[in-house]
């Protein structure tokens, strides 16, 4: 049998420009990424350097205008990008997608005083964002939440805590959403908070079972004085804002999904075809061919589904739907991809010695973040059927 293994993603990019993006990305992630990945995920080392670099090459601000210190590129390949970055470490793809989602407010709300004086530095300074809508108490229920800020003069006096931010404690700026009117969702600002904040603290990070490398840590907002200038939008317009940065952010989790099992395939691929049981290839064996079919065929599909809703976006269309579906099957099938990568590998599967089983780990983080996957049927359902009776 010929040594087959994995193969490069072949891909269909828009522009010549976007070809050589790509190329990049593969080689910046096969030479500064990648090879450090399992020792510092296994220290729970974060890797600023790998974002300063992010932010130096221009990756930090890929889908933003040129005029502000962006790519310019369309979402189309941006996701790709990340689904690169994600399978070479996820703590990187994910950390990126995180720092885009913080600057969509900025970008699509702020006034064009504020992008012009703010945006540059954030999208290629070397600065690091986060986004602050989660509370101990409002997860999937967003529109609860209970930070609160109070006008004084000039400024918003801002207290309260957020919970599981992702780059808490190391982001240079948060974007963040607080109770400034009524309950529910009108009552709601968006805000721009300098990481550097008098009365900004962050807990411990969390332990958590897989991305130890990326810090996710409590914050608490103790009298954080913000100035006006740096409220996004209008007062009350905080929800609307959060809900259309989460559509696209729900795009960047399904890529960095699909990236996470691409790894894993390649993983699969390369074991099994040097691997020998019974005189030949483990390869050659229909059960584990029929698997690793499946695990290609569910790849494939997700890239798709997150493609077609990005040309969506791109195009100005409508993608809330598509968004929520490309979120919920790519992470999914990360999760079933990954899961397969272990058993095909045997023992070996199960250790340390081999990445499948931290690719396992962090796929299931993805089935969580950015609105957990029964909210995402939630969503769709709701787009198909109407909102549910009361």
């Amino acid at each position: 049998m010929p040594d087959h293994g994995p193969q490069p993603v072949e891909r269909r990019l828009p522009t010549d420009e976007a070809r050589d993006l790509l190329k990049l990305v593969r080689d910046l992630v096969e030479r500064e990424i990648k090879p450090p990945a399992a020792e510092e995920e296994e220290a729970g080392r974060f890797p600023r350097e790998s974002f300063a670099l992010m932010s130096r090459t221009g990756l930090l601000g890929l889908p933003y205008p040129a005029e502000h210190g962006g790519g310019e590129q369309p979402y189309e390949v941006y996701l790709q990008v990340l689904e690169e970055l994600a399978a070479g470490r996820l703590t990187v793809g994910l950390g990126v997608s995180v720092h885009t989602l913080a600057c969509h407010a900025l970008a699509g709300f702020g006034s064009e005083e504020q992008r012009k004086s703010l945006l540059p530095d954030m999208l290629g300074g070397g600065l690091l964002g986060a986004y602050c809508l989660s509370e101990p108490a409002s997860g999937s229920d967003a529109a609860s939440l209970r930070t609160r800020a109070v006008r004084d003069g000039e400024d918003w006096v801002v207290d309260g805590t957020k919970s599981w931010i992702t780059h808490g404690g190391v982001a240079d700026f948060y974007t963040v959403l607080a109770r400034t009117g009524e309950p529910g969702p009108r009552g709601i600002t968006a805000f721009l908070v300098p990481g550097d904040a008098e009365g900004l603290s962050a807990a411990a990070p969390e332990r958590k079972m897989g991305m130890k490398g990326s810090p996710t840590a409590q914050l608490n907002f103790d009298g954080v004085r913000v100035p006006d200038s740096r409220r996004l939008g209008e007062e009350g317009q905080g929800f609307s804002i959060a809900l259309a940065a989460l559509d696209s952010g729900r795009l960047g989790i399904a890529a960095c999904a699909i990236g996470v099992a691409q790894a894993a395939l390649d993983e699969a691929l390369a074991y099994t075809a040097q691997r020998h049981q019974f005189g030949r290839p483990v390869a050659d064996f229909q059960g584990l061919r029929f698997m690793l079919a499946d695990m290609a065929t569910q790849i494939e599909a997700g890239r798709a589904l997150y493609l077609a809703a990005a040309r969506l976006r791109d195009q100005g269309e409508p993608f809330s739907r598509q968004a929520a579906m490309a979120k919920l099957f790519c992470t999914d099938a990360a999760m079933r991809v990954t899961t397969d990568a272990v058993q095909l590998l045997g023992g070996y599967g199960y250790t340390l010695d081999f990445p499948a089983e931290r690719l396992m780990r962090e796929a299931k983080v993805l089935q969580i973040v950015e609105g957990t996957n029964q909210i995402q049927r939630m969503v769709i359902a709701r787009h198909l059927a109407g909102p549910e009776s009361r």
